[in-house]
């Protein structure tokens, strides 16, 4: 049996705990990270709770978006959500595997799963943008063949754009 075999990755709603546990563990981690490498601390407890609470992912919703959902052998592994932005435009957002799930093979499945989800809804390009100190969803997106462009927001977070062609694309 192949890694690839081990995972699965389904819609999942927005409102479930399943999504909410996910949300919390991704949203820590991006938040902890910048605030070590910026301040030297980790995220506010208080201002980690707002925030988690601000941020609904109410655009991850059909018939606009979609939230995925992997597991690895059964277990809850990652996430990954879409919001299209115009008809022909999508945007990833919340890609994130576990720190034990990872090397699994994971997030180029669920980067992948995003990209049909789009299409699905008519998408033909994805864009997402990311930070520059997560250098591993960098080289992600840039194995998974995309390009990084110009802003495309003025997102305070937003280091780095990158875009994907999706109709007509190939990649396995």
């Amino acid at each position: 049996m192949t890694a690839m075999t081990s995972w699965t990755v389904a819609p999942e709603p927005v409102d479930s705990p399943t999504a909410a546990a996910l949300w919390r563990a991704y949203y820590t981690e991006v938040s902890d990270r910048w605030y070590l490498l910026h301040e030297g601390h980790r995220t506010d407890p208080a201002e980690l709770e707002r925030e988690i609470a601000a941020d609904t992912g109410a655009e991850l919703v059909p018939p606009t978006g979609q939230l995925l959902v992997a597991r690895y052998e059964g277990e809850l592994a990652g996430t990954a959500g879409i919001r299209l932005l115009d008809s022909t435009t999508a945007e990833l957002k919340r890609v994130f595997v576990r720190e034990d799930m990872r090397g699994k093979g994971g997030a180029p499945l669920l980067v992948r799963a995003a990209e049909d989800a789009a299409a699905a809804l008519g998408a033909e390009r994805m864009i997402l943008d990311t930070r520059h100190d997560l250098v591993e969803a960098r080289t992600l997106y840039t194995r998974l063949g995309y390009e990084e462009t110009e802003p495309y927001n003025d997102d305070t977070y937003a280091e780095h754009w990158f875009s994907k062609k999706l109709k007509g694309d190939c990649t396995p």
